[in-house]
């Protein structure tokens, strides 16, 4: 039978000189562990490591992933909000643009500059639309019942008569440039002028008219709307356009086809109304009388009220006899001399000298006594 060994553990305390001597061999000291052998207590006084449990581990799991989604969604709003500010940027500048229904698109809140009468050109327009599509997108701002047109009211009309024409769906949606929301009127109107100033067929009297509308919906006088309005416009223009809009008062809406109108038509007949504003009556009861006229017509009749009046009829009879007398007075002597249509008084006065009014009075007081001895 074996004899048992029996284990004793001896701990020998060093002096602190000791502890603090490197091994002779001067390898590093060991890495101290902590080791727990059944049946035996530590072999070292270090604590060991402590283990981490399931739940922990799920518990800093799942803080490590909010962190993560936190951080996540924080950078996708801030995207977001990069590309927001980024859409409200074009959308001020008209870059943002979307295929919308033409029936939704309204056209009342401008007057338009572009007359609805006629327009030579619309049908070489649909023909291109065909051809190559529409290069240049309309402008519309978004309104609770749709859009309202700010640009483009001839691309639109060719978009709706290419719609009713070929029944091709494609023409019901047109490309719209969004313009911000609630911007001044001045601001619309300007965009829409701007745009058509540059072409050569838009006349004077679409302008005019186009800027009395504009007058009336803000309650300026008609210069300052054209002043506001054509701004970009030469002073020379600008002269012109306001001849126009002051024919076009004067007749009070008489007028159908202003577009119709030439500019020296249009300045003559600015000239006879600024002269006689009388004439002005004359000649919208003229345009009045013919309620089916067309263009033609009306430019006749602005041309008949240019022409110089017909001489008045020869007399079937004509008297010849002349009275004269002479006539003392401070001045000196007046000899008057009167026959069929003229009276001539002769005396020594500068008559040049007396104010206008005094004068036109005696001539009346005049003319009041002739009549009143002739009763």
């Amino acid at each position: 039978m074996a004899k048992k060994r029996s284990v004793f553990d001896i701990d020998f305390e060093l002096d602190a000189e000791e502890e603090a001597t490197s091994f002779p061999a001067g390898n590093r000291p060991l890495e101290a562990k902590a080791y727990n052998v059944q049946g035996q207590r530590l072999q070292r006084n270090e604590p060991a490591h402590t283990r981490r449990g399931p739940m922990a581990s799920a518990i800093a799991e799942t803080a490590e992933a909010t962190r993560e989604r936190a951080e996540a969604e924080a950078a996708i709003r801030a995207e977001n909000d990069a590309l927001a500010h980024e859409h409200v940027r074009l959308k001020k500048l008209g870059l943002i643009t979307d295929l919308i229904q033409t029936s939704e698109v309204k056209t009342t809140k401008l007057t338009r500059d572009r007359s609805v009468n006629v327009d030579t050109d619309l049908a070489e327009l649909k023909e291109s639309i065909k051809a190559v599509g529409l290069s240049n997108p309309i402008r519309v701002e978004k309104t609770v019942e749709g859009y309202e047109l700010v640009q483009g009211f001839r691309r639109l009309s060719a978009f709706r008569q290419l719609a009713e024409e070929t029944g091709d769906p494609r023409y019901t949606r047109i490309p719209a440039a969004m313009v911000p929301r609630g911007e001044p009127l001045v601001g619309l109107y300007r965009k829409m002028v701007d745009e058509n100033l540059i072409r050569k067929d838009l006349s004077f009297g679409e302008m005019a008219q186009l800027a009395l509308s504009y007058a009336k919906d803000e309650n300026i006088p008609v210069e300052e709307a054209v002043s506001t309005l054509y701004a970009s416009a030469l002073k020379q223009k600008r002269t012109y356009i306001r001849q126009f809009a002051r024919v076009l008062e004067a007749l009070e809406g008489a007028m159908r086809h202003p577009e119709a109108m030439p500019r020296a038509l249009g300045l003559d007949i600015y000239k006879l109304i600024d002269g006689q504003i009388e004439r002005a009556a004359e000649i919208a009861a003229s345009l009045r009388a013919m309620p089916d006229r067309d263009a033609e017509a009306e430019i006749t009749v602005l041309r008949s009220a240019l022409a110089p009046p017909k001489p008045a009829s020869a007399r079937v009879s004509k008297s010849v006899s002349k009275t004269s007398l002479r006539m003392g007075c401070p001045e000196g002597e007046a000899r008057v001399t009167a026959c069929d249509g003229k009276v001539e008084l002769r005396l020594d006065r500068d008559f040049s000298a007396v104010p206008r009014e005094r004068l036109q009075q005696g001539i009346e007081a005049l003319l009041a006594a002739l009549d009143e001895a002739d009763k």
